[in-house]
Order: C-alpha cells, then structure tokens, then sequence
C-alpha cells in the first residue's frame, strides 16, 4: 500500500464496533472472501481441508429469532461441497440462546432433505458463535468446540452437527500462538472500536483484516445507517440493565433468605429460584405444623440454623 495514503487513511480514521449488528453483517455478510478467510482461520478444520467458496442463502431462508437487539443469526452460507455454516454474534449468554442455537443448526440440517430423497444426500452443519460474555466460569478456555461423540471412546464421533463456541472477554493472543490468523481476526473483534483511530501494524498489515477495517469506518455508512447502529447499541444498554437488575434481585434475595450464596443465585435465578422458594415454602409449612426442626432438615435438606432464620409468622 502507498505509504502517504496509508497515512491519510489512518489519520482520518473512525472505526465503529465490528461486534455491532450493522457492521458485522456489512464484512461478513456482503464480502464472502472475508468471511472465508474467517472461518477457514477460526474452524477446527481437519489439516488440508479449507472451504473455498461461500454461497451465501437468500435472506428469507435465514431464521429470524425474538430479541434480535442481542441474539442474532447474522451469515447462514453454503460452501462447494454443500456444508452449511451458521455464523452468530451474541452479545450475551443465556440458556434460551443455547437451546436457540442448537435447534437452528437442527432445523437446517432437516431442510436440506425433500419428500423421496435418501439420507445419504444430508451434508454437515457447523454453527460458529462468537459470545461477548462468559458462560463457562469452570475453566479459562475461551475456544469450545462441541461434536456429538461417544462417551466412553471420543474418538467415535456422529457426523452431522458441530458447535464452535468462543467467548471473546477470555481470548488472549497468548492463548492462541499457533494460529496467527484465528488471532488477528479474533483481535480485529475484538480492539476495532470507537476508541481506535489507527490499526494496529499486526492488523494493517494483514490484507482481509485491513479490508474489514476499512468497512467498519464511520465514513462507509449512511446518516441513517449510523442511527441504526446506535440503536442496537441503546438496546444492549437496556438489555444489559435489565440483567443487572435481575442479578442484583437474585444476590439480595440470596442474602435474605440465606439459603444459598447471593452470587449464586444472581447468576443462575432463572434456572435455580423456582426450586429454592419451593423448598422453603414446604419447610415454612412444616414448621407450621410442628414437625421438629430434625426432621424438616430431613426432607428439605436445609441445615437447622437455615430452618431457624426462616422465622415463619403465626
């Protein structure tokens, strides 16, 4: 690249969030060779295989979902030798979007096949899901990739469906070394931003990242375009204040009750509080009845100084 243009265009550069609905869709949806240099770079790809060409399907064969602002399915392609790949940003984490994800990836492997045809015609589906969020808290691994294995002998796979999960808050370029281009993509996601006003060399100098970056500047998008833009991002802010609060409920009834830590229940409310107000409505109702406090601890499972906070009225 000449030297002086590169400078002007560094100079005059404003970069939006490539994380945004608009922007990702704009590199990865409208330019296949970027998104073939993504995923060939970001897939566990058996050695030697690479897809080489991307179709991608018409927008009304792209599934729509509920809560768009923050689960989205952004690229649904097909590569030459009929393999499908589903490509999501998600913004946050929740049951729902794994549940969602999965019966996605389902739903387009049962397309593929009509009325009459042979199962043996039936291709692969991968799904990659790029998480702005942690889900796994057991484990530093950010990179997580699902097949459908046997138990006992994980070497013994069933071919059909493949999940490739990656929570960008842990990635680190350390972590990742011996795939320096699955590194400069997942940083192009990563550090391209508002606050960025020049590339860094790693990322100048790689061709496709360059061009990404370059889709991603302000000065690319319409007027109204950018209202767009702001406005998913008004959404995740909602969104996200919503879920604080939740968490915020969920830590200070965890603290009233004090049947379990706050943070635990903050964290998995939805899935654990119904289960926990139930226990100690059964408990209150024994105590009502006079049963010894041993006994309630019996067939609840709370300890006696739990059972003694819970302090029912008359």
């Amino acid at each position: 690249m000449n030297t002086k243009k590169q400078l002007k265009r560094k100079s005059m550069a404003r970069y939006l969030d490539p994380k945004n609905d608009l922007t990702f869709k704009r590199v990865f949806g409208e330019h296949p060779k970027l998104l073939l240099s993504f995923l060939n770079a970001i897939m566990p790809l058996k050695q030697g295989r690479y897809i080489e060409k991307i179709h991608y399907l018409p927008a009304e064969q792209v599934p729509h979902s509920k809560g768009k602002k923050n689960s989205i399915v952004d690229v649904k392609c097909i590569d030459n030798e009929k393999n499908q790949f589903i490509v999501e940003m998600q913004m946050f984490w929740n049951e729902a979007f794994n549940n969602r994800m999965v019966f996605n990836a389902g739903k387009a492997y049962v397309k593929q096949l009509n009325k009459n045809e042979d199962y043996d015609i039936l291709k692969p589906v991968y799904t990659l899901a790029i998480i702005n969020d942690t889900f796994d808290h057991k484990t530093n691994e950010f990179y997580h990739h699902y097949e459908i294995v046997n138990r006992e002998n994980t070497d013994e796979v069933i071919h059909g469906l493949e999940f490739v999960l990656i929570e960008l808050p842990k990635f680190s370029p350390q972590n990742w070394e011996n795939r320096k281009l699955a590194v400069l993509w997942l940083r192009f996601l990563n550090e391209v931003g508002e606050n960025l006003s020049s590339l860094p060399p790693e990322l100048e100098a790689n061709e496709d990242i360059r061009e990404a970056a370059d889709l991603c500047q302000e000065a690319a998008f319409t007027p109204e375009e950018l209202d767009l833009y702001e406005e998913y991002w008004d959404a995740i802010r909602v969104e996200k204040t919503i879920r604080n609060a939740s968490l915020r409920e969920g830590l200070e009834k965890g603290k009233a009750i004090g049947v379990v830590e706050g943070e635990a229940i903050g964290i998995k409310k939805g899935k654990a509080e119904g289960r926990i107000e139930g226990t100690i409505e059964t408990a209150l109702k024994m105590l009502a009845d006079g049963v010894p406090i041993e006994n309630i601890g019996k067939y609840t499972g709370l300890t006696i100084q739990q059972i003694k906070q819970l302090n029912p009225q008359p």
